[in-house]
This record gives C-alpha cells, sequence and structure tokens, in this order.
C-alpha cells in the first residue's frame, strides 16, 4: 500500500484515512465483543470534520446512534467505552439501554474529541453490517394474476417434479408475497426509517418521474432461471421480469435508486447492478416460510451449509419459458421483514409512487 495514498473508507457521508500501522481482524461474537477501535485502527481526524462544539469547559461532539447499537460502544462490562474514554481523554454519555438519544463526547481538547467520535464511527460501522436486515426497497408482484399463475406453476411442479430430489411444497414462495428485491437496509430506529422514506422522495423529484413519466411500468414475468452453478443443486429458483416494451427503464429506475441509498449511507452496496428476480422457490422456505434469499448477508454468518438442495433440471427444462403474467408496478416499497399487512404482502413504511 502507498503511503501517500492510504486507503480511505466511507462512513455516514464522512470520509476516514485507513492507518498503515497495524491491521487486525476481530472475529468474536457481536454480544461479547469488548473490540475498541484504537489508535492503530484509523487516522484521529477524517478528511472532512464533523461539527464539534466548543463549551466553558472544552469542547463536545454529539452524534445520533440507534440505541440497538449502544451496546457496541459500551462494549463487555464497560471495557470498550472505558478505553475510548481514556485513549482520547473524553467522557463518552450515553442514554439509558432502550432510549433514543445522542451519544454526547466531551473533552478538554479538540483533537481528543474527534478522535474518540472518529474511533465511534468506525466501531459502529462494524457492528452495523453484522445486524441482520429489517428492511428492503420492493417492487409488489403480488397481483391476483400473478398469484394466480403462481399457483399454477407450484401445482404443475409438484404434479411432474416431486419425485426429483428435494423437491417439496416447502420450497414455495407465499404468493401473497411475491416480490422484486432491489436492496436491504438496516434500519434500528424511527429516525432511520423516516430518512429512508425522504430519501425515497428524493428520488422520485430526482428522477424517478421523469423515467417512469408519471405513469405504471408495465412488466411481464415470465420464464425461470436458477442461481447457483448446478442445476442438479439449486437453493433459489426465480422468476424473470422484464419491461413489456423492451426498454430497460425498470432497471436503471432500480439501479439509480440503488445507487443513492449506497451513497446516503443506508445501504451496502452488493452488486454493480441489480439483478430484477422474483423468487420463486427457495430452499431456505424449507425450515423458515418467511426468509429471505438474502438472510444473513449482513450477519456474516451463511445459512447455505444447513439448505438441502434441490434437482432442478426437470423443473428448467419443462418450465423455462412459464408465463406468470403481465403486471403494472406503480410503486417502490420501503417494506418491513418479517411483517405483512392486509393483503398478506410485507407491512410498508414508506413508498415512491410514479402517478
Amino acid at each position: 500500500m502507498d503511503i501517500l495514498r492510504p486507503t480511505l473508507i466511507r462512513i455516514g457521508g464522512r470520509v476516514y484515512r485507513k492507518n498503515l500501522i497495524q491491521e487486525q481482524s476481530y472475529q468474536h461474537e457481536e454480544e461479547d465483543d469488548d473490540y475498541c477501535a484504537g489508535p492503530s485502527d484509523c487516522a484521529d481526524e477524517p478528511c472532512d470534520a464533523f461539527v464539534v462544539e466548543e463549551t466553558e469547559k472544552g469542547f463536545q461532539c454529539r452524534v445520533e446512534v440507534p440505541s440497538a447499537l449502544y451496546k457496541y460502544i459500551i462494549g463487555k462490562k464497560g471495557e470498550t467505552k472505558k478505553k475510548l474514554e481514556t485513549e482520547t481523554r473524553t467522557s463518552i454519555s450515553i442514554p439509558k439501554p432502550g432510549v433514543e438519544g445522542e451519544i454526547v463526547i466531551t473533552g478538554q481538547h479538540r483533537g481528543g474529541v474527534i478522535s474518540a467520535r472518529t474511533r465511534i464511527d468506525v466501531l459502529l460501522d462494524s457492528f452495523r453490517k453484522k445486524q441482520p436486515f429489517t428492511h428492503f426497497l420492493s417492487f409488489a408482484l403480488n397481483q391476483p394474476v400473478i398469484q394466480e399463475k403462481f399457483l399454477q406453476f407450484k401445482e404443475e411442479v409438484l404434479e411432474k417434479c416431486s419425485k426429483d430430489h428435494g423437491v417439496s411444497s416447502s420450497l414455495f414462495q407465499n404468493p401473497a408475497k411475491l416480490h422484486l428485491t432491489l436492496g436491504t437496509l438496516v434500519l434500528l430506529n424511527e429516525q432511520e426509517i423516516e430518512k429512508a422514506c425522504d430519501l425515497l422522495q428524493q428520488c422520485k423529484e430526482d428522477f424517478v418521474d421523469q423515467i417512469a413519466g408519471g405513469k405504471p411500468l408495465t412488466v411481464e414475468v415470465a420464464g425461470v432461471e436458477y442461481m447457483n452453478d448446478d442445476p442438479a443443486m439449486t437453493d433459489v429458483l426465480y422468476a424473470k421480469v422484464h419491461m413489456k416494451d423492451g426498454s430497460d427503464r425498470l432497471q436503471v429506475i432500480a439501479d439509480q435508486l440503488v445507487e443513492r441509498f449506497v451513497a446516503s449511507g443506508l445501504m451496502l452496496k452488493e452488486w454493480d447492478r441489480v439483478k430484477l428476480h422474483a423468487t420463486v422457490m427457495n430452499t431456505l422456505f424449507r425450515k423458515d416460510p418467511s426468509a429471505e434469499e438474502r438472510n444473513n448477508t449482513m450477519t456474516g454468518k451463511s445459512s447455505f451449509k444447513e439448505r438441502e438442495s434441490f434437482n432442478g433440471r426437470n423443473i428448467l427444462k419443462l418450465f423455462e419459458n412459464f408465463y406468470f403474467g403481465e403486471v403494472q408496478l406503480d410503486s417502490v416499497r420501503l417494506s418491513q421483514r418479517f411483517s405483512s399487512d392486509a393483503s398478506g404482502y410485507y407491512a410498508t413504511s414508506g413508498q415512491l409512487t410514479f402517478s
């Protein structure tokens, strides 16, 4: 690594220089982790500073942190907090568990306050990435015509392919929850949910209205494909989705939405482009009907070892061009994981409408 060109990391819209002295990997479980980002982990001062207020007794900095993440700053038996305070010569005030509020860092020296804030940001960013996602941006595909065709697909697959290894009714998606996932988010309090909703509306004004033309997008759901390399060992089978007019407007909207959410810090970048797909069969459903195909991507714990794959060769051969129907997409929803609304679809925390 070039000393004159250190690695930069971005957290919450700010840029930090990665210190070259020492790099360590921490594998502790999140509940017991007493890791504290020490002097060797990050430069003390970010490239673009945050607000540090001068007070009668020195300096202070306030940072909004979801209460679910307090424990990572406190650490096991308070050790992380003590270490932070000792090394930066600051005092860190944290609200009571479960109470949403601001963490306040105070100290006699501005540099110490900045150092503590920087290390807290890096620490929280590390643990936030380990949290299971709570919400996701989605297009709902659960209109009656699609549900009806999906149930026909399920019935015919079980009739013709039930003797194939691993194929069973437990693999199929709940028809009321058929959807396209654009990207997943970890939103840990109402303030973060509100921020995501506001960003959706900003995206509508900035580019979605222009691309969609103020009208729903007409798409066709047709054909099936598998996710992994070997169709005889399939874990996820999905229906393909494309614009009826042959344009790429759906793909452009999806990609730009994800790009904007990644830039805001609300979403992690997973792929260069959004893969537009509607999961119809998933081996995760075998044990958990409410599971998502991206289950555990944020926790670093793979569930693939626990999966029993199925032989999808005959399904792919017989249903390669199965037509699930045509649907009008009129909104992007901020959907809440592990939830249901009156229609059976995921509860909506906010949405962007095309008309």
